[in-house]
């Protein structure tokens, strides 16, 4: 098996590990480091050097922690569940979000089958009960990240970064027009890249080598203009003289330049994805994507083609992943539904005179919340029912009140 990064050296940058220890983690990653873990990749290429050196050294890391908590192995082979645990309860205590622990465990599924103890990572919510500690990771995009949705003007933008860079503009261009990551617009073929049926094919650069087919429409100039500065020598959109990891150098520091960042203008070249996406919910369902909190609600029918429409185009494996550009009407609703307490909402229900329509109506909230709310709270505390109480006697939503 060939090892595309060099792995003494990354090992080598942990000197807080011992030699021995340090030795048998290097003959451990040289003989795996290409494998792939995740079962969603359909791409037989080997995992990029990127991806490969964020997961070496995550993991040497999480080896450094352990012994900075008390677990001082010998050997990465000694590697147990307590051990695993250990971790989980530090990064929590650290503050880390579900979703940064949950990859971390995701790289120890993988070191733990390299070294023949595939039993020995537990799912998250094994570790940390997602319900006591509110503890869960949401793929569902709480904020519209669009440029659109950050009131920025991408034509001005673009307008600006062609005078002097027509090629990254024209790239950019590609990424509002069909939807493509960064990559895929720096490797798209645009000469060939138009099916007979007039669809684009995406094939380079996708993710986990996923090729999809996006529709075409009217934007057939932006193609027309992507090929015409395209490199002759390869058909991709990266100029001669520069490899691909010079050119996304090149175009990160242009677009720094003119402000494309979130410490700038507040939006990144992602959110040219997440508004070509948005507005191809909208095109098929008839009505704004739920990130836009418009009041209008789609049919049922056109709200699930819609949702499948816009996995297909992202290049997804899972349709939930829609969300991440989309939300839902759920999280919206959430988000923006006013805080209320257990004795505001008791409060309420006795103003209401026992009336859980009226008290949710008074509250601003559903009556669903109603129910949560209490229900998070100790049962029977202040005399009120709880929550199975009050939805068994609910019939009139009309409940009694505590004395």
């Amino acid at each position: 098996m060939t090892v595309t990064i060099y792995v003494k050296g990354i090992v080598a940058d942990y000197p807080e590990l011992p030699p021995d220890f340090r030795s048998h983690l290097e003959l451990i990653f040289t003989n795996n480091v290409n494998r792939v873990h995740s079962r969603t990749r359909v791409s037989a290429k080997p995992l990029s050097v990127k991806t490969q050196s964020f997961r070496l050294r995550t993991l040497c890391r999480s080896f450094v922690e352990l012994r900075q908590i008390g677990f001082a192995l010998q050997t990465p082979y000694a590697l147990r569940e307590k051990h695993i645990e250990g971790l989980v309860t530090l990064w929590h205590k650290e503050g880390q979000s579900p979703g940064t622990i949950e990859n971390k465990l995701t790289y120890f599924r993988a070191f733990t089958k390299w070294i023949n103890k595939p039993t020995v990572v537990k799912t998250l919510a094994e570790y940390i009960d997602p319900d006591e500690h509110n503890f869960r990771r949401s793929s569902v995009a709480t904020e519209d990240k669009s440029w659109e949705g950050k009131g920025i003007d991408a034509v001005a933008i673009l307008e600006e970064i062609v005078k002097t860079e027509p090629v990254v503009a024209v790239q950019m261009k590609l990424q509002v027009a069909f939807g493509l990551r960064v990559e895929e617009s720096f490797l798209l073929r645009p000469k060939d890249a138009v099916r007979k049926d007039g669809k684009l094919n995406v094939v380079h650069g996708t993710k986990g080598g996923r090729a999809r087919v996006v529709p075409m429409e009217f934007k057939m100039d932006v193609l027309l203009e992507a090929a015409q500065l395209s490199n002759r020598s390869t058909g991709s959109t990266i100029p001669d003289g520069y490899t691909k990891t010079q050119w996304r150098d090149h175009f990160y520091t242009v677009l720094k330049r003119h402000g494309v960042t979130k410490a700038g203008l507040g939006v990144t070249c992602h959110g040219l994805r997440h508004q070509f996406l948005q507005q191809m919910f909208e095109k098929y369902a008839g009505v704004p994507a739920p990130i836009k909190r418009s009041d209008q609600r789609a049919d049922p029918a056109l709200h699930r083609e819609a949702m499948q429409a816009v996995v297909e185009a992202a290049g997804h494996s899972k349709a939930q992943k829609a969300g991440a550009y989309l939300s839902s009407y759920f999280v919206q609703r959430q988000l923006t539904s006013p805080k209320v307490s257990a004795d505001q909402v008791r409060d309420a229900i006795a103003a209401a005179e026992g009336n859980i329509s009226a008290a949710a109506k008074s509250l601003g909230i559903s009556r669903q919340k109603v129910y949560r709310t209490l229900a998070a709270d100790k049962p029977g505390a202040s005399g009120m029912p709880h929550e199975t109480a009050l939805r068994e006697q609910d019939g009139a939503s009309r409940l009694p009140v505590a004395p």
